[in-house]
């Protein structure tokens, strides 16, 4: 009969460290934010999201605005990454924004970027509004310049207006958000992307359709 010989300390998984108190704000905080939205979210409610002691906000921060903001453009970086990886992608113009409008998303949550537009105080502070003009500003330039490049290779019809196309792509996601949680289904977001992809596939050119 053997003894199964036990794992010594080296074999055992190190303990994952937990983050600091000034990155669980910003995490807290941003979930609170796409939760509650800016109004809804209080400092109390931060402290206890982020298990983090009383004082513990203005130890790491001047006070809720300034957290809000971090966590803001935290929130922007991580959409801007996802969508920069879809956009920049293999395939065609074609298939790079439809990745970019397929790719997985909470979308009964809503967009945690769209969610702050719906904050007068958000909308009235040009500090906290600035990340979400970038945001969008940025994600319409990046389809723009896909769709543009795709008309430069030969994929998409010459006629196409990249910048009003581009623009009409942001809307649908950000309309599609809406209809979705107003209907407690996805179904309507998904609908609308379809509509969307079919009536940019019709400016795809036959030598360079969709690729599967």
């Amino acid at each position: 009969m053997t003894t199964q010989e036990q794992p010594g300390p080296q074999d055992r998984p190190a303990p994952r460290e937990r983050p600091g108190t000034r990155e669980r704000l910003v995490r807290g905080t941003q979930e609170l934010l796409w939760e509650r939205g800016y109004v809804g979210t209080s400092p109390k409610a931060i402290l206890e999201r982020a298990d983090a002691g009383q004082g513990s906000m203005y130890h790491h921060f001047t006070g809720k605005s300034d957290l809000a903001l971090t966590a803001l453009r935290r929130t922007v970086r991580d959409m801007a990454e996802a969508a920069e990886e879809c956009l920049t992608g293999p395939g065609t113009a074609y298939d790079r924004v439809a990745a970019y409008l397929l790719r997985e998303r909470q979308v009964l949550r809503g967009c945690p970027v769209g969610r702050m537009t719906q904050d007068r105080e958000v909308v009235d502070s040009p500090e906290l509004r600035a990340p979400l003009d970038e945001m969008f500003g940025r994600l319409r330039e990046r389809i723009a310049e896909v769709l543009a490049e795709g008309q430069r290779r030969g994929e998409l019809a010459g006629g196409l207006d990249p910048v009003a196309c581009a623009a009409t792509v942001a809307a649908v996601v950000q309309g599609g958000y809406v209809l979705a949680r107003a209907a407690d289904d996805t179904a309507p977001f998904d609908a609308a992307v379809r509509g969307v992809l079919s009536l940019l596939a019709t400016q795809v050119l036959p030598a360079a359709g969709p690729t599967d």
